[in-house]
């Protein structure tokens, strides 16, 4: 096939500026307490405040085409693995993430660009935490305020894992100014916290952050259960979501205490009470949620951005008076979608699959029908495109046609942008279970992973492997290949101490990027504070992670 990279020009021809603020996606203006407490209505304003700034563009102001909200902040996680890649031409704003450029220091705009976004999201839960009244015994507003406090929840759970100094073979804890920054993660922000706290507000040991978060998520049991009305949509989490972050992060505290995975303080006792109530919460998130079939997966209409899809337990909803869609560049549609005709994938920043992870899927697999395969292949035949012309025109093995712009218009940004993005799916569920029952009992695991994956992806599916580290590493290799793009695998090459492979024969992976190959989890996974937060937060001064820049030579 040959490659035509286009330019951005006719999409910015078509796309109107960007305008607006960042502070208009937070519906509070011209409401007082007095309406809010008497009003549905009113608070539901407050709420739906939550999962709209996640479709903020541009909230830096600057211009930055990495800044299109809560979808990029999950491009960033996935360009730092071995799983996805793209070309490291001029468009492609996320090679300072993939390559490991300066610009992940403490003084560069990238750094505070993710900061400030987690910040803002925190804000938007504390807004809507902070307009219900908790004793309030309207279903309706215990339902709003329930969701606010899994809302809550998640966002610290993926900001505390981010920042949260693992050790690794690359990078001392230790940092300039002396201290040991080793499992420590984020302040904690809340509706109650002053001006005066925050500048005083030192980053969380794990196990605080954990506290916190598992109390967000017992009061979003609690609200979203018994007497409470169902989420009005996906787009805020509902009890099984709380269940399933519940999972999430059980999962990730049991590992921070297995020794196996080079943790500050191994505790074998803790470590199995962190799978077992992983696997708990894991197989209660299942109820009503149904794995994605092979019709619904390859769908060139809806293939993953419908948000009914009966497997997605929470998504993001792109609508047309978003300015990430107005932009038609600043959304996950553009930087996704390889097959719209506008936007930077097309321009050149065409998203892949790492070859080592495409080469791993059986060919029995519908999942590997996702990917562009290489020529020859008996499965070249079997992919579908919107568009075969626009496909053998432009695109080579490992392209990506997992995510399809909006009904599978590929020219028209207000239709192709307007798309939903998964943030939990059930089959994430499936192999929590499966991956906490291996570390008690690796039969129960490969169970579990067989069951799963007989009934659901194909019928000849066979785990071989029989130990525990064996079986938990097709496990999450399974997993890998299910949430590819999903911004989930970084989290569990961190937690479990894994190495990232790039350079190897036939690797696909972009100039800069193609030759990092780590022993255990790279040091570049340890996300730095902005200095614009250390300089007015005494609490973290001289708390800061050292910058991983350039650590990519074993200390040893």
């Amino acid at each position: 096939m040959k490659t035509a990279y286009k330019t951005l020009i006719a999409a910015a021809l078509v796309a109107p500026a960007l305008t607006g603020c960042v502070d208009e996606v937070l519906p509070t203006n011209g409401i007082v307490q007095s309406q809010l407490e008497g009003s549905s209505k009113a608070t539901e304003a407050i709420v739906m405040g939550m999962p709209a700034y996640l479709n903020s563009a541009d909230v830096m102001g600057s211009d930055q085409a990495y800044d299109w909200g809560n979808p990029a902040l999950m491009h960033v996680r996935d360009v730092m693995t071995e799983d996805l890649t793209a070309p490291a031409v001029g468009y492609n704003w996320f090679k300072t993430w993939s390559n490991v450029s300066a610009a992940v220091g403490d003084q560069y705009m990238a750094t505070q660009w993710i900061w400030l976004s987690y910040s803002k999201q925190v804000l938007t839960a504390n807004l809507a935490i902070a307009a219900v009244d908790p004793e309030t015994t309207n279903p309706v507003l215990r339902s709003y305020l329930g969701s606010a406090y899994a809302f809550r929840a998640a966002i610290y759970l993926d900001w505390a894992r981010m920042y949260e100094f693992m050790p690794n073979k690359y990078l001392s804890g230790v940092n300039g100014n002396g201290k040991d920054v080793t499992g420590l993660s984020v302040p904690i922000i809340t509706e109650k916290t002053t001006e005066e706290e925050s500048r005083k507000n030192p980053r969380r040991t794990h196990d605080e952050i954990v506290e916190f978060i598992k109390g967000d998520l017992d009061k979003a049991v609690e609200y979203l259960g018994t007497n409470s009305a169902n989420p009005p949509s996906k787009i805020l989490p509902s009890l099984s979501v709380a269940y399933g972050l519940l999972a999430r992060l059980n999962l990730w505290d049991g590992s921070y205490y297995d020794e196996a995975y080079n943790v500050p303080a191994p505790d074998a006792a803790k470590a199995a009470a962190g799978y077992a109530e992983a696997l708990k919460y894991a197989e209660m998130a299942t109820s009503g949620f149904t794995p994605t079939t092979e019709d619904e997966w390859l769908s060139t209409a809806t293939g993953f951005n419908e948000l009914s899809t009966p497997s997605w337990m929470w998504g993001q909803q792109y609508v047309k008076e978003d300015d990430a869609v107005q932009t038609g560049l600043l959304n996950w549609t553009s930087w996704m979608c390889n097959e719209a005709t506008f936007g930077y994938a097309s321009a050149g920043v065409w998203v892949q699959i790492g070859a080592s992870l495409y080469n791993s899927i059986s060919d029995r697999d519908f999942r590997k029908l996702t990917f562009v395969a290489p020529e020859g292949s008996s499965l070249e035949s079997r992919v579908s495109f919107i568009s075969e012309d626009f496909a053998e025109e432009n695109f080579e093995p490992y392209y990506s046609v997992k995510f399809r712009p909006g009904s599978g218009i590929t020219t028209d940004y207000r239709t192709a942008c307007v798309v939903a993005v998964p943030l939990m799916r059930v089959e994430e569920m499936y192999f929590i279970a499966a991956e906490a029952a291996a570390h008690a009992n690796p039969a129960d695991g490969v169970a579990k992973l067989e069951s799963f994956m007989k009934t659901y992806r194909y019928p000849t599916y066979k785990c071989y492997a029989s130990d525990e580290e064996n079986v938990i590493e097709e496990i999450i290799l399974q997993k890998r290949i299910e949430l590819w793009g999903e911004g989930q695998t970084y989290f569990d090459v961190k937690r479990r101490d894994m190495s990232v492979t790039r350079g190897y024969d036939g690797s696909n992976f972009n100039f800069g990027a193609d030759t990092y190959n780590t022993e255990g989890r790279p040091a570049w996974m340890n996300f730095v504070i902005t200095a614009a937060e250390t300089e007015n937060n005494v609490g973290i001064k001289d708390f800061n992670s050292p910058s991983p820049f350039g650590a990519l030579k074993p200390l040893n």
